[in-house]
């Protein structure tokens, strides 16, 4: 157990492999670019301009990267009608997706996703010129970049790549997906959101190519009262599962925090708005959201236009390609954690009242080769401390630890280092 516990120490972060290639990342944006428009309400079946050209455009990216990793990816277009007020007819939105299956839990799933679709200033027009470079062919040019580079290697975890339509006009796309993975029965891991992930110039002049924001709900949006009251009883509102996945991107990151810091916002998103990460919290799956750190509102959703020396729209000058590069890193390696660590804990308990001492206590999960036992001070954010016991282990107990002034966690970990996402320890107290 002596390796486990130096290989864990030593590998916070699974082998990186190549890097995102900037050039890769601008060719996949000039051609979204150039369908003219990927408006939702736009043309389905125009093979030049058009949401439908744009999907077409996708699903062969997809299924060309499959057949450079023989065939390694199943390229799926699933699709559904909706309606609502931004789009009072009906309109059937499809997502594009490619799934990489798991070598060894191929039910645990990762998806990275970003929405294809674009707009301008009025919500509901679907002819006019719409190029969406930033928001959001950036994100879903990050997905291509993911599937190309992270197709060529396995994971136990299966990973899916998500091109999501219909997200301007209601967040349907992602509505789409989540409800297709409680459909399969998949057991998310976590959803990577990309959203507005490519601009480093803010609207205020200033410029920022080395932080990004992860958005992250404490609460969970699916959680009944009794839930509710659990956690407030334990503490753990700063510790739900899309905050502890954030948590893990920022563990994650770390590493190269100089190039890229990772800044985890403790909100779902932004003040009035919105992302595909909305639904998968509503059907109660871990999510976050990724975006630049500064925003320039004149290059969203806005008519191609110039007023005074103000230029306005959504254009390929705007993006910062190095910048969307190092996202993109970021995005790989939270995938690879998560695909190659082992399923976080369940039933992860703690016991000590009125005690010196104590007690956490776990079940076991199948693929672990240990487990690795956080704590940290109850009035600070971030795990301190820890212990690992190999895998055999459901219990360990901490000798004159309070269990009144500390918070605990419990994850699992691979042979290699890899940690899954730590899930926190708690009973409601007696009364």
């Amino acid at each position: 157990m002596k390796y486990l516990l130096l290989a864990a120490a030593a590998l916070p972060l699974i082998a990186a492999g190549p890097a995102p290639d900037p050039v890769e990342l601008r060719t996949s944006i000039a051609a979204l670019v150039a369908f003219g428009t990927r408006h939702t309400l736009s043309s389905a079946t125009d093979p030049a301009r058009g949401i439908g050209a744009a999907r077409t455009w996708g699903a062969g990216r997809f299924a060309a990267i499959s057949r450079a990793c023989g065939n390694c990816l199943i390229v799926e277009r699933p699709s559904q009608r909706f309606d609502g007020p931004r789009a009072p007819d009906g309109v059937m939105v499809e997502d594009v997706i490619a799934i990489q299956r798991g070598t060894n839990d191929p039910n645990r799933v990762i998806i990275i996703q970003g929405h294809i679709d674009s707009r301008v200033s009025d919500v509901m027009n679907a002819t006019a010129d719409a190029p969406g470079a930033n928001d959001d062919a950036s994100g879903s040019a990050l997905v291509l970049e993911a599937a190309r580079i992270l197709s060529k290697e396995r994971f136990p975890a299966t990973i899916v790549y998500a091109l999501l339509s219909g997200e301007e006009q209601g967040l349907w796309g992602g509505k789409l997906l989540a409800d297709l993975a409680t459909q399969r029965g998949w057991q998310i891991a976590g959803v990577l959101n990309n959203d507005i992930v490519g601009n480093t110039h803010g609207q205020g002049g200033d410029h920022v190519a080395n932080r990004v924001r992860v958005f992250s709900e404490s609460l969970s949006a699916a959680a009944d009262l009794p839930a509710a009251k659990t956690m407030r009883q334990i503490g753990a509102e700063d510790d739900g599962p899309s905050r502890a996945l954030a948590k893990l991107v920022r563990r994650v990151g770390t590493p190269n925090a100089a190039a890229l810091e990772v800044v985890t916002v403790h909100r779902p998103d932004r003040f009035g708005r919105g992302g595909d990460q909305t639904p998968f919290l509503e059907a109660g799956y871990p999510a976050v959201r990724f975006s630049e750190a500064v925003e320039n509102y004149d290059r969203q959703h806005q008519d191609l236009r110039t007023e005074g020396d103000t230029r306005f729209g959504d254009t390929i000058d705007g993006v910062d390609f190095p910048y969307l590069a190092k996202v993109t890193a970021l995005n790989l390696a939270v995938a690879r954690e998560l695909a190659t660590a082992p399923a976080a804990p369940t039933g992860v308990t703690i016991a000590g009242a009125l005690k010196a001492d104590t007690t956490v206590a776990w079940s076991p999960v199948p693929a672990a080769a240990g487990y690795r036992i956080r704590y940290r001070r109850a009035d600070k954010p971030d795990w301190t401390d820890h212990r690992d016991v190999p895998a055999g282990s459901t219990t360990l107990v901490l000798k004159n630890i309070n269990i009144d002034d500390t918070f605990f966690g419990v994850s699992s970990l691979a042979a290699g280092g890899a940690e899954s996402v730590v899930t926190f320890a708690g009973a409601a107290p007696r009364r």
